[in-house]
């Protein structure tokens, strides 16, 4: 089993509007072997009892992946050309590297997006 390569989009701080807001520039960085799978009924239960968010997918991020998947946009094009895109929400479900035997060892919640 491998996974497909996905796009994160992390934001930067560029600068500040002229009411002190600040102002955004959004990179794009390629993540390979991430897992999109459907989430299970009780996932979907307890996202939406604790953040009020209906997951649409969750990602299996391998290991030694750094970015910080946290409330970040994530695109993909699976098989059949469709392209999407979600919003990831909460923290990451994080197991410990060295005793989970498959390369992915974080869980990610996604809702749709745009």
């Amino acid at each position: 089993m491998r996974g497909i390569t996905v796009t994160l989009y992390e934001q930067t701080q560029t600068s500040t509007d002229p009411f002190g807001a600040p102002v955004y520039t959004e990179t794009a960085e390629s993540v390979e072997n991430v897992l999109v799978g459907e989430p299970s009924t009780d996932d979907i239960t307890s996202s939406t009892q604790l953040y009020g968010k209906v997951i649409r997918y969750m990602l299996g991020i391998p290991k030694g992946d750094t970015h910080d998947w946290q409330d970040k946009h994530v695109s993909w094009t699976d098989a059949y050309g469709i392209e999407h895109h979600v919003k990831t929400f909460g923290y990451p479900i994080t197991g410990v590297e060295s005793l989970i035997p498959t390369p992915w060892h974080m869980k990610v919640r996604c809702e749709a997006y745009g």
